[in-house]
């Protein structure tokens, strides 16, 4: 018997078609408890066009961009032509350098324009490369949050037996002050992440088979969520760094060895982030 649940949140929807494709079949399956989306680029619309045929029990988040492309509220483009690097906007974040009222106003655009196309505000918000707890970006992410009933991913306990440098990094550069942050204002979040590794792994199973190890040491009540970035081979991944990656996790998670898997380990795929009693958000 199933001691443990795990929801699987798929991130990065609206990115490009080689990775909406693989994340439709996910939701299809019926393995897929959310899906974290990008919602800048052009082809937005479609994008959310196709989750409406998804099951009602995935949930639909934002992604909230900081990094990726280029800013969507005029705000923020008076003071970024293009979004920065990672290490640059972590750098500009601890030195308490960012244009915090510009990216309150991207958050606003960014959330108006999954709502515009989804029909629905999202059920949860997190970051792309999670900026969303970084120093003047978590504080905006939780009062936006806690104003709009949203659930927030917690990067403040980054589990796992292996990278444990990427895991502390997560950790330290802001996710253990969102941690706190989500418990002092009542925000529903998850307790456990898993899921981070450098992308460099060609046995994604092995990768799975550590975190469902892991999940088995915490305690039956925790809500433990992995994130994932699935995706098919296609010529116009050409320019994405995790392209090989992304393929490895579709293969695995859509194969019966992910079921084995799971068995195996004692867990069970569950829901993600259940909305308070009487929430319209996106499911």
């Amino acid at each position: 018997m199933s001691r443990h649940a795990l929801a699987l949140c798929a991130d990065d929807y609206g990115l490009a078609p080689y990775v909406d494709e693989a994340i439709d079949r996910l939701a299809h399956s019926g393995r897929l408890a959310a899906a974290s989306m990008l919602v800048q680029r052009a082809r937005w619309p479609d994008a959310a066009r196709r989750s409406h045929l998804w099951p009602v029990g995935v949930k639909r988040g934002l992604h909230f961009n900081l990094t990726h492309g280029f800013p969507l509220s005029r705000e923020l483009r008076r003071h970024w032509d293009a979004l920065p690097t990672l290490p640059a906007l972590i750098a500009l974040a601890h030195a308490r350098a960012l244009p915090l009222a510009a990216i309150g106003a991207e958050l606003e655009a960014q959330f108006e324009r999954f709502e515009d196309h989804v029909d629905a505000v999202p059920a949860f918000v997190d970051g792309h490369q999670h900026v969303h707890h970084l120093p003047g970006v978590r504080d905006l992410v939780l009062r936006f949050a806690r104003e709009r009933g949203l659930a927030v991913r917690n990067t403040g306990r980054v589990e796992g037996p292996n990278d444990p440098l990427k895991r502390r990094l997560i950790e330290f550069t802001g996710g253990r002050a969102l941690q706190r942050g989500l418990r002092r204002l009542g925000i529903r979040h998850n307790d456990v992440l898993l899921g981070a590794y450098d992308f460099e792994s060609p046995d994604y199973r092995a990768r799975m088979q550590g975190w469902l190890k892991a999940l088995g040491q915490e305690d039956t009540n925790a809500r433990a969520l992995l994130f994932c970035h699935p995706g098919d081979a296609a010529n116009d991944g050409a320019g994405d760094e995790i392209a090989a990656a992304r393929q490895r996790e579709a293969s695995y998670l859509e194969s019966g060895a992910f079921s084995e898997d799971l068995a195996a380990a004692g867990v069970a795929l569950g829901p993600a982030f259940e909305p308070a009693a009487g929430s319209s958000s996106a499911g």
